[in-house]
């Protein structure tokens, strides 16, 4: 495991109610699997939106569970790369490899955390009161709402609550933990970005020995940086 971090930091805390949302798994092409989490690149989507810059590569702390979900069945328009059955008014013909209907799972009742360290924090909090573009997490009917917004010093843990916080991989060792890929960045054109292997546990995960952590009151917080 990681050792532990060296000293306190200030963070601004969001707090995000979501009544639906999906993510959907990369690695799984051929098939719509929702992952459990929203994956760090997509949060750091949605406050780029609410800034108005073309992205936020901040680190940012990550919670999030969900009160339960569902099956929509939504028809895909696939475009083929060599132009072949084009769109029309945003529909292909149902030919092979055209207009689809396929079962997208869903969660309901997202509840999400981001903790993001000062200076960014209190830039991302000002921007929150007049956000440039509407916050969505997910698919753009997904709307996110803000439950609350709220500084806090962070202190190094060497142990605390993991509840449903995202850790690195050795950053706790809870036997129920599910280690999940989730992508961290993603490039321009959607070419290329940054991906990692998370621990997250979908029954909150109660005190224990952690390692590069922080602590925010009793709840274990991981700092997720962007590799430059």
């Amino acid at each position: 495991m990681n050792g532990r971090p060296a000293r306190p930091v200030a963070v601004v805390r969001v707090d995000l109610a979501v009544p639906v949302a999906s993510f959907r798994d990369p690695a799984f092409p051929g098939v719509i699997r929702c992952l459990p989490v929203p994956p760090p690149s997509t949060v750091r989507g949605m406050l780029a939106a609410v800034t108005g810059n073309a992205a936020e590569p901040v680190p940012l702390g990550l919670s999030a569970w969900s009160e339960g979900g569902g099956i929509d069945r939504e028809t895909y328009h696939p475009v083929r790369v060599d132009g072949r059955n084009p769109a029309v008014g945003g529909r292909v013909l149902a030919v092979k490899g055209g207009a689809t209907i396929r079962d997208r799972p869903f969660l309901t009742g997202l509840h999400v955390t981001v903790w993001i360290p000062e200076p960014d924090g209190g830039r991302i909090a000002s921007a929150l009161r007049r956000p440039v573009y509407g916050l969505r997490l997910g698919r753009t009917q997904d709307l996110a709402y803000v439950r609350s917004v709220a500084r806090a010093e962070m202190v190094p843990a060497g142990e605390s609550i993991v509840g449903h916080a995202l850790a690195p991989v050795g950053g706790h060792a809870d036997p129920a933990a599910l280690t999940i890929r989730l992508a961290q960045t993603v490039a321009a054109g959607r070419l290329g970005g940054q991906s990692g292997d998370y621990l997250w546990c979908a029954v909150g995960a109660g005190w224990q020995p952690v390692a590069g952590a922080y602590q925010d009151g009793d709840q274990a917080v991981w700092l997720q940086a962007v590799r430059r």
